[in-house]
């Protein structure tokens, strides 16, 4: 991988999601590329957009207020789907216009007292991960109406994979739970998985070493908090 230009990489995995889209019976317009920039400098992230990958989904939120600024002349579209404490809303809300990982009402309340039209998704902890955010199955139906009662635009919803096992139980299980509440996006599927994920009806796929190479080994923006 680390021969291949960064074009190269972000045409390969446009590939990769046309072709899954096709073996599924969809059209490849239906899966919206998101660039997972967790670490990532803001030279590699300009790179990424110049290849043309506006969606940006960022984890921390002191990475992404660092590195928002200096990339505004590129047009980038923000999606935060990290772990949101509901004090980082305020800074977050000039950045971002896709709130991917909303998983509590208390969060809900926060981004409606701060950004009353924010669109969201709903963080779904499918397979019931204690190291995981999101919210339970048996949780999203009563956090979609609190939201849609506070005037929040919800979209659809997210899900991070199981760390082990096959994780299309847990796709086709979000899957099923957006069908019953009316939703349209489905955020699910990374590097490893999104192939599986669109199979069982994802709308975004997050990647980040598919389209950046692995990490860096010593990051930018230390993981000192979100």
């Amino acid at each position: 991988m680390t021969g291949e230009s960064v074009a190269e990489r972000v045409a390969a995995v446009r590939e990769q999601i046309a072709s899954a889209a096709r073996a599924a019976g969809r059209a490849p317009s239906e899966i919206r590329l998101v660039a997972a920039t967790k670490t990532q400098s803001v030279d590699a992230i300009a790179e990424v957009i110049a290849a043309g990958v506006h969606d940006l989904g960022e984890n921390r939120a002191q990475e992404l207020v660092a590195k928002a600024p200096a990339l505004v002349p590129l047009d980038p579209v923000w999606h935060f789907i990290g772990r949101l404490q509901r004090n980082k809303v305020n800074q977050l809300a000039p950045w971002v216009e896709s709130w991917d990982s909303v998983d509590r009402p208390e969060l809900a309340d926060a981004l409606a007292a701060r950004v009353p039209r924010a669109a969201v998704l709903v963080e779904v902890n499918v397979a019931a991960e204690a190291q995981k955010g999101g919210c339970s199955v048996a949780d999203a139906p009563a956090l979609v109406d609190h939201l849609r009662v506070l005037g929040i635009r919800v979209d659809g919803l997210m899900t991070v994979a199981p760390a082990e096992g096959d994780p299309r139980r847990s796709f086709a299980r979000l899957r099923g739970l957006a069908h019953r509440l009316e939703l349209v996006e489905l955020s699910m599927g990374m590097s490893g998985d999104f192939e599986v994920a669109i199979a069982e009806g994802a709308t975004r796929v997050r990647i980040g070493t598919g389209l950046f190479g692995l990490r860096p080994t010593f990051p930018q923006f230390p993981d000192s908090g979100r």
